[in-house]
């Protein structure tokens, strides 16, 4: 018997195994577009272990479950009578309208700037046969840092 040849349990030989060598080499290949930089090769291109894979994934901001997250009309119904002190049937019809004005105009395609809210910026909307899907960016001003024109007046004193 041969190096290739392989005997089976149940004593056949001539099977033959496929050849192996350390290092073969693939056929040259000529590159259809020389202008496109080439895909990184394996060699180059490092390989994470599973396990740091995992202590490299981003951290949860906070350990609130995603459903706990959301507010829904209700809730903000609740805040909104404990931080004006009216009552709930004045304050109903007002956050109701509010919610449809706010929807009716995302529906039209304009942004909204509602500080403290933010500055809301639509970057794209797509229709479904379903619903319309829309994708928008809010900036929010951080609460504790001070207004533009006082740290620019801040600089402008110390260079003098």
């Amino acid at each position: 018997m041969t190096t290739h040849e392989k005997s089976t349990d149940d004593g056949a030989a001539g099977v033959k195994a496929p050849s192996r060598s350390k290092n073969p080499k693939p056929p040259a290949k000529t590159r259809l577009n020389p202008g496109v930089p080439k895909p990184p090769s394996a060699k180059t291109t490092k390989r994470i272990p599973a396990t740091e894979a995992v202590a490299a994934a981003p951290e949860a901001v906070s350990a609130v479950p995603a459903a706990d997250l959301e507010m829904k009309k209700q809730e903000l119904l609740t805040r909104v009578v404990e931080r004006s002190e009216i009552k709930k049937k004045y304050a109903k019809p007002v956050v109701e309208a509010m919610i449809a004005v706010l929807g009716e105009a995302l529906a039209e395609g304009r942004g909204l700037n509602l500080p403290p809210l933010g500055k809301l910026k639509l970057n794209r909307v797509k229709e479904t046969p379903a619903a319309r899907i829309i994708v928008a960016k809010i900036r929010q001003n951080k609460p504790n840092v001070a207004d533009a024109s006082d740290v620019k007046e801040s600089i402008a004193d110390a260079t003098e």
